[in-house]
């Protein structure tokens, strides 16, 4: 502890020590006795962070349908959309369906960090340090990897929900019935739920992943001294 003070005064009284060197000795003794557990704690906040502010951009009106978020018809639908351009009653069926379906996920995504947040808590980083000194994603793909499956069972009602909330499915269905109609057309599957619980979910994972990258990157960012001393150790390396 003598040494840690020491160290500091000294760098107090170089004239060449300026803030910037005094940040990165105080960060380099804060992480001499960084625990597994810190590491977990720390990298479980700045994913719960990014969740929190993809989940508020992501339901922001125009979050996912004008954003580089905005979920596309799958092919299949795009070719029912095709077809019916000339049907009365469906000319415009694309941009209906698009903004329903983008509607939807907005308003799923208002619902979705407590979702999330339970994921990231039963989270036990065993591998917590390979995860910190890793790629500049890694801790968002170990939560892709180990916890998607559970959140697209937990998220797939939300959407399912959302989607009914603005007539999406009903008026997809209508529009799918109306194509399978047309003779000598194969018959197209007015199923939209998984796809669009998908896709809604990899909107979510990516901003999740912008905001990891931003902690990693942007020393203002970690807006906690426990995230603080928690990056300051990738920094060194």
């Amino acid at each position: 502890m003598i040494k840690k003070v020491l160290l500091v005064l000294l760098c107090f009284q170089l004239a060449s020590c300026d803030p910037a060197a005094l940040q990165r000795t105080l960060e380099a003794l804060g992480t001499s006795e960084l625990t597994s557990g810190e590491v977990s704690s720390g990298l479980k906040e700045a994913l719960e962070l990014g969740i929190g502010k993809g989940s508020e951009t992501l339901s922001a009106r125009d979050g996912f349908y004008k954003s580089a978020y905005k979920i596309l018809l799958p092919p299949e639908a795009q070719k029912v959309a095709n077809k019916l351009r000339n049907v009365p009653g469906f000319t415009n069926v694309e941009e209906k369906i698009l903004e329903k379906i983008n509607r939807g996920a907005e308003d799923a995504a208002k619902k979705a960090k407590p979702i999330f947040v339970s994921a990231i808590r039963q989270m036990t980083f065993a591998d917590a340090m390979n995860i910190l000194m890793g790629e500049k994603n890694a801790a968002t793909s170990y939560l892709n990897r180990t916890t998607s499956d559970a959140l697209y069972t937990e998220f797939n009602p939300v959407i399912v929900q959302s989607l009914d909330k603005f007539d999406a499915r009903k008026y997809w269905a209508d529009a799918v019935n109306a194509y399978n109609k047309i003779p000598f057309v194969e018959k197209a599957n007015p199923d939209l739920d998984d796809y669009v619980t998908r896709q809604a979910l990899n909107g979510l994972f990516s901003m999740v992943e912008a905001e990891e990258l931003n902690i990693r990157s942007n020393i203002a960012a970690r807006t906690s001294d426990l995230l603080k001393k928690v990056f300051a150790k990738q920094d060194k390396n």
